[in-house]
């Protein structure tokens, strides 16, 4: 017999020892022991499945004639419209809500928060001449608890409902349970956009020239940036409760920083199909100060000047309360103009009139000037 070889016998004589000296001891640990579940680990899969089964049906208001697939499957199918783009090139973009869920999460809101992600996705791709096509989801929340059911429901209803206001279908994702991960009754909400465009109208600022004009169009409040500074400024530094009326804000706190993020994707529209477009910044973290510079040719540089907008309360507010440097706020907040369209200067009537018909508001800011790509304020 090769020496690698097991003798039958002797194995089986040791298993059988084993056996008898070990089968009572663990057959009492093993009565002792209860069956572990998924559940029993945090993850409810039965509350999980209700929920997918309301998200499946707000999903599904959403979808056009070329969504190809239905919710639950490994994968969203979208028939691309050859007719509307004979030279397609698709446009992406992913982010987040940030830390303004700490803000919903206070006040419990959590019907505007779906807007916000799909505004701001959609947004940065509006800025390229795209329109959205779909949009997949990703919110994750700890242990499943039976009240975050209608939770979960009422922000993807946000979020659908923002999904069918930019014509854009809401055809999957993902909604985790992370038990450990998160605090009961808090969640993480991120989301990825597809749109497309024509290659022959593809908007990079690439045709800006000095001279062109900086219109800016009104933002709707912080939108979706800078609010761990404003948090700090208006909860640790001033004080006030979510609920506190604010005399300088002429708002309650939780009010005035939960305001939806807009969607400029009409009026974008409307600029874009005339044809004076030249370049398009949505201004999110990093104020205009550094997102305008994105879109800049070599050799150029952007006047603004800081007295062409009346910078709404809110910002002023948390400018005195922790006494913040005007550089600070620029490159932080978007101040009031949530995005920055520029066009040539002998365009700027017909901007305005196009702008004026859909009642935009609007403020001329500033010129293209000679530069390094950046931003110079006046």
């Amino acid at each position: 017999m090769p020496e690698d070889s097991t003798n039958p016998s002797v194995a089986s004589a040791s298993v059988d020892h084993l056996h008898a000296e070990q089968s009572a001891p663990v057959a009492a640990k093993t009565a002792a022991k209860s069956s572990v579940t998924y559940a029993s680990a945090g993850v409810d899969i039965t509350a999980g499945d209700r929920s997918k089964q309301r998200i499946k049906m707000l999903a599904r208001k959403t979808f056009n004639k070329n969504v190809l697939s239905e919710i639950g499957g490994f994968g969203g199918l979208f028939a691309l419209d050859l007719v509307k783009f004979p030279q397609p090139v698709l446009v992406s973009s992913a982010d987040g809500v940030g830390t303004k869920l700490k803000v919903a999460f206070e006040l419990g809101i959590h019907h505007t928060v779906g807007a916000d992600l799909v505004n701001h996705c959609v947004n940065d791709i509006a800025v390229q001449g795209a329109t959205p096509l779909f949009f997949l989801d990703y919110l994750a929340t700890g242990k499943l608890r039976e009240q975050d059911s209608e939770m979960i429901e009422t922000i993807v209803r946000g979020l659908s409902e923002a999904c069918k206001a930019n014509g854009c279908a809401l055809i999957g994702g993902e909604t985790a349970q992370m038990p450990g991960f998160y605090a009961d009754g808090e969640y993480d909400l991120a989301g990825t956009i597809v749109g497309c465009v024509n290659r022959p109208d593809i908007i990079t600022g690439d045709k800006i020239e000095v001279g062109d004009v900086l219109i800016g169009l009104p933002s709707n409040g912080l939108h979706t940036n800078g609010y761990s500074l404003a948090r700090k400024l208006l909860f640790e530094v001033a004080g006030y409760e979510p609920d506190h009326y604010v005399n300088e804000l002429k708002d309650k706190t939780g009010a005035a920083l939960m305001r939806t993020h807009r969607s400029y994707l009409a009026i974008l529209k409307k600029l874009c199909g005339a044809g004076i477009v030249r370049g398009m910044a949505h201004i999110t973290g990093g104020g205009i100060t550094e997102n305008l510079p994105r879109i800049l040719p070599r050799g150029t540089a952007a006047v603004v000047d800081l007295a062409s907008w009346t910078v709404p309360p809110l910002f002023e507010h948390l400018q005195q309360l922790g006494n913040v440097e005007q550089d600070e706020m620029m490159r932080t907040f978007n101040m009031g103009i949530g995005m920055i369209v520029v066009v040539p200067a002998e365009q700027v009537k017909k901007a305005k009139a196009i702008l004026n018909r859909a009642n935009e508001r609007h403020h001329i800011i500033g010129r293209i000037t000679k530069g390094d790509r950046r931003v110079i304020y006046n």
